[in-house]
């Protein structure tokens, strides 16, 4: 057997609702700005298919003047959303460089990829042709755009990686689960380099229309404010939705440090359980299991832990339940663990929320700022005993360790670590 090897960050790219630069939208997350508007989601102009909410597009995409139209015709959004955010994270690991990485290592190289909800839009446009317009036929292309593992298959094609191309759909823990097994290929030699994150486009009015049906999205008050994401806040009133994908590029360290790349942090470790409780009811002990998981795998102690990027939904009972079991985690140091909530700005992207906040907490540890979580103004007494970051950002905090929580319907959990990298002497 390989002996292990550190794994560390070397590529971060995106295309969410703060935009598609890293920096630009880490920026918009310090600031408090929520990427949240009111819109029409479905296709006009058939007034039976829109539906007006409040949730977090990720909006001005070109993906044919960057892909080619001949290939985003064989791609559903997601795949798309997939592919622009990979190109970022390859470009900025510079391995989109000739000879960048060598043919046997590109051959060895995986695609770890996390969706909930796949192809949903070819599936509920085939669906409106079907049912709703009488039409004969759909698309033939409509099986391998749809299909949960298109995206990773794009990507493999993309970049000519000839590794495992695997996909993890495990609700909104997806793309947590798929950087964990990417994590452990790369830690014990399974490849030098891995593409890893998610992927998540499920704003189509069919889908919309069941998150609304559970109660479970934040509507407007009483005093007719617009709907806000208020994690742990006593008035919070449930998600916001959001869509977009984030890749991240993980690589061996003495690989990385071979090469002269640019490490972001080192990915130390990851964890899951499963609660084995409810299938949309969360648990405190179960989510304790992983994020006790996870500091073992890192090696590290609670009392090393100063952030935590919260799965923080603003659902009723989530928070709460989220907030005892990182309280039974950290006991009395938890009042100086920084904990935040960024979907809170940038939505509930599902499937793809565990990549997007992974790449948040990376940003966070290889920065040192801490974002806050926006419209939170009065803690919940039930999710007090943290330090919750509230109003605004924390510069230059330093975050030498922190976690990533991914708690998913079904009772799927799923923490990473990730730790401060340091120049070897």
């Amino acid at each position: 057997m390989s002996s292990a090897q550190r794994v560390v960050v070397t590529g971060l790219g995106q295309v969410a609702p703060h935009g598609n630069d890293v920096a630009a939208g880490f920026e918009a997350l310090l600031a408090g700005h929520s990427a949240a508007r009111l819109r029409s989601v479905g296709e006009a102009p058939h007034s039976t298919s829109l539906v007006s909410t409040v949730c977090a597009a990720a909006d001005g995409l070109d993906a044919a003047g960057v892909l080619g139209r001949a290939r985003v015709a064989t791609m559903d959004r997601f795949s798309q959303l997939s592919a622009l955010a990979a190109r970022s994270a390859w470009a900025d690991a510079g391995l989109d460089a000739s000879g960048a990485l060598a043919d046997a290592e590109r051959a060895r190289a995986c695609v770890l990829w996390g969706t909930g909800a796949g192809g949903i839009q070819t599936l509920e446009r085939g669906y409106r042709d079907l049912f709703l317009h009488a039409r004969p036929r759909i698309s033939p292309l409509s099986v391998v755009l749809g299909m949960h593992n298109a995206a990773a298959a794009h990507l493999a094609l993309l970049f000519r990686l000839g590794g495992e191309c695997l996909t993890y759909s495990v609700a909104c823990a997806s793309s947590a689960v798929a950087l964990a097994e990417a994590m452990r290929r790369v830690r014990w030699g399974g490849c030098a380099v891995a593409l890893a994150g998610g992927a998540e486009a499920a704003l189509p009015y069919g889908t919309v229309k069941a998150w609304l049906s559970m109660r479970v999205l934040a509507q407007a008050d009483d005093a007719g404010a617009p709907a806000a994401c208020r994690p742990f806040d006593t008035s919070r009133g449930g998600l916001v939705l959001g869509e977009g994908a984030a890749a991240l590029v993980l690589e061996a360290r003495d690989h990385a440090l071979a090469r002269g790349a640019r490490i972001y942090a080192e990915l130390a470790g990851a964890g899951g359980s499963c609660d084995h409780t409810h299938l949309s009811t969360p648990d405190a002990a179960g989510q304790l299991r992983a994020l006790q998981a996870a500091l073992q795998d890192a090696g590290a102690t609670p009392s090393q832990v100063r952030y935590v990027n919260a799965h923080g939904t603003a659902t009723a009972e989530g928070d709460p339940v989220e907030a005892d079991a990182l309280r039974r985690l950290l006991g009395a140091h938890g009042r100086q663990v920084a904990v935040s909530a960024t979907k809170s700005m940038h939505g509930h992207l599902m499937g793809a929320a565990g990549a997007l906040e992974a790449l948040v907490t990376v940003m966070a540890v290889h920065t040192g700022h801490i974002p806050p979580t926006a419209n939170l103004a009065t803690v919940d007494p039930a999710c007090c005993g943290l330090d919750h970051v509230m109003g605004s950002a924390r510069r230059d905090a330093g975050v030498p360790l922190a976690l990533s929580n991914s708690f998913a319907f079904g009772g799927s959990n799923a923490v990473l670590v990730f730790r401060q990298h340091r120049e070897p002497a």
